[in-house]
């Protein structure tokens, strides 16, 4: 019978689901937080970003338990075009960043330094850094909850609320005040609807997760910038800023903060937008 909790077949609403989701997802990462805060003072950098993850992967692996669905339902099929979108997802958000970069010193925003003493395995550091954080964003943010919800209210409303909620995520960290707020906000908003339509393109989080990586790890542990108003990460080169407005540059947040990112971001909206993607049908369903 269909109540306001069952549908018609007699199955848990997806909003619901999300709501359950959510829920166990923030118990999960308060107690990742308190085993993570009790290795303090030896507590690794590197590995925060993986224990954040585990608090998004339990909740997803008892919820697909629970469905009886699998892993690779929600885009984690993990085969060599699941690998292939990963590196092409890592150039498109390498690119983005690139981009921005080179909009920004076009117009005099900053140039370059050579960071001394930052090589390969520093790179390399890097890339585990953000690869934690992608993979654990893009669990939370465009995995179960948001695909559950898409199925709810539909792929454009559930994109308004992810969104959203992903910019709002970003509130706390350091240096989000006056222009940068706003900025921050509008440009990791739009970074939200790219990897979603990334994710509805493609039906895989992999080419979302590619993006992820590549956008945060072009955008510090290449160009040093600060990435989300974090500098923990020193680049290969270093940005010397001339004077110019941090609407320009993004200033000490990162080139997320800055009109360059946000033109950029709107042009590659658009084009996978145009883009009529590959995704299995019941993914776009």
């Amino acid at each position: 019978m269909r109540t306001a909790f069952v549908d018609e077949h007699g199955r848990l609403r997806e909003g619901w689901r999300v709501l359950g989701y959510l829920a166990a997802a923030y118990v999960m990462l308060l107690f990742a937080e308190v085993i993570y805060g009790m290795a303090a003072p030896r507590r690794l950098p590197l590995v925060e970003p993986w224990i954040e993850g585990l608090a998004y992967v339990i909740p997803t692996w008892f919820c697909l338990r629970l469905e009886r669905s699998t892993w690779a339902a929600i885009g984690f099929r993990m085969d060599q075009r699941w690998l292939r979108h990963l590196g092409l997802g890592a150039l498109g958000g390498g690119g983005i960043m690139g981009a921005t970069a080179l909009m920004v010193f076009a117009m005099g925003g900053c140039h370059w330094t050579r960071t001394p003493g930052i090589g390969v395995a520093d790179m390399a550091r890097g890339a585990c850094l953000y690869l934690g954080v992608a993979l654990a964003e893009e669990t939370y943010y465009r995995g179960y909850p948001f695909q559950r919800l898409t199925r709810a209210i539909g792929f454009p409303a559930a994109q308004i609320v992810f969104a959203s909620f992903f910019a709002y995520g970003h509130w706390g960290n350091p240096g989000m005040h006056g222009a940068t707020l706003f900025w921050a906000t509008l440009n990791i908003g739009l970074a939200a609807l790219l990897l979603g339509l990334a994710w509805i393109r493609t039906g895989s989080l992999a080419l979302p997760i590619g993006i992820h990586l590549g956008w945060n790890w072009t955008q510090g542990s290449l160009l040093g910038f600060g990435v989300s108003g974090t500098t923990g990460t020193p680049g290969l080169w270093s940005p010397v800023f001339q004077g110019r407005p941090d609407w320009l540059t993004g200033g000490s947040f990162g080139l997320e903060a800055s009109l360059p990112c946000a033109l950029v971001c709107g042009a590659a909206i658009v084009a996978l937008a145009l883009w009529k993607g590959n995704a299995p049908k019941e993914a776009a369903d």
